[in-house]
């Protein structure tokens, strides 16, 4: 499971998102991406607990800001979670709001004003939660520690609902869970899309070409990074592939591509003809350069090495009597 917590300033912006469909989905690609994935993208949004709250978008922002009205020392007022399961996991609608309802326990807000919303336009199922931190008391429900407790909430649902356990930030593993690799299947993905374009192409218009009909906005400066459909953002350098190495392989696939056309448009008429270094042993050289390049970059992710924990204990301990002894 994966979740998000945030703070902001307008309960309109934040209400509106959970209960619309997206907005930059005309009617007809709404009714075209649903019979593509036969995911629901017209009318996504079915509204599962209304707390202390009830209308449409324009009703309820009303109704929080009256709420809001009794601290007016807060600037945001807001507070926007959400929760995803991972692929392949499936909860029940009761299961969903009981996990919504256990979110908002978390946080401070069972009392306040808050509605849990269920959107059904992504393969993974996912909630979102729109609430009021400002209490009917006055009282505002506190932001701090939000990611870190967003992370332990997370993995309570996992074992609650017996769900996929995803690791939270690393900074909030044990030290145990921290030396175990991570699998992280967006950065992943955009890997091996890379790879897979960088087989099929030798010139960098047509990487970025294919890159953007792999549904990736390219952004091409002093590095190279992807934007995926998702609007997440990652390096080229972050998955192995900077920019100076896209532009490298490329490079020596051109002069490859351009070597073997002049031999092809000109060959030599005898052996005995062939210069030393002769276009065919250039071509060799540049394929053994490419293929030692591609090698290593082609090269499944290292996993990392697993430390078992009491090990490392023990080295601790006999690292730090090593160091107390007199020298």
């Amino acid at each position: 499971m994966i979740g998000y917590v945030g703070t902001g300033a307008s309960f309109y912006e934040c209400i509106r998102y959970c209960l619309e469909d997206k907005r930059q989905l005309s009617e007809q690609q709404k009714i075209e991406l649903a019979a593509r994935d036969h995911l629901q993208h017209k009318e996504r949004a079915e509204v599962l607990i209304y707390n202390q709250c009830g209308g449409n978008k324009h009703e309820l922002t009303e109704q929080f800001l009256e709420v809001m009205k009794l601290n007016r020392r807060v600037e945001k007022p807001v507070l926007h979670i959400s929760l995803r399961l991972a692929p392949g996991d499936v909860l029940t609608k009761a299961q969903m709001m009981e996990m919504g309802q256990e979110c908002a326990k978390e946080f401070g807000i069972a009392d306040h004003q808050y509605i849990c919303v269920l959107h059904k336009d992504t393969n993974e199922p996912h909630i979102h939660i729109a609430a009021n931190r400002v209490g009917f008391d006055g009282r505002v429900a506190s932001d701090s520690n939000n990611y870190k407790r967003m992370a332990a909430l997370c993995r309570r649902l996992e074992k609650r609902f017996r769900l996929t356990q995803v690791l939270s930030p690393r900074k909030f593993l044990s030290p145990a869970e921290r030396i175990l690799p991570r699998h992280d299947s967006r950065k992943e993905k955009l890997r091996a899309d890379i790879r897979q374009t960088l087989e099929n192409v030798s010139a960098y218009s047509s990487f970025e070409q294919q890159m953007k009909a792999l549904g990736y906005k390219v952004i091409k400066g002093r590095g190279i990074c992807f934007i995926d459909d998702k609007k997440v953002k990652i390096k080229g350098s972050e998955v192995g592939f900077s920019l100076a190495t896209i532009e490298r392989v490329l490079s020596l696939k051109e002069q490859i591509t351009a070597k073997q056309n002049a031999v092809n448009v000109n060959p030599p008429v005898s052996r005995t003809q062939r210069s030393a270094p002769s276009t065919d042993l250039q071509t060799v050289q540049l394929q053994r350069e490419l293929s030692t390049l591609l090698q290593q970059l082609f090269r499944p992710e290292q996993e990392g090495n697993y430390i078992d924990p009491e090990l490392m204990r023990d080295f601790k301990k006999k690292k730090k009597r090593l160091g107390q002894s007199p020298s």
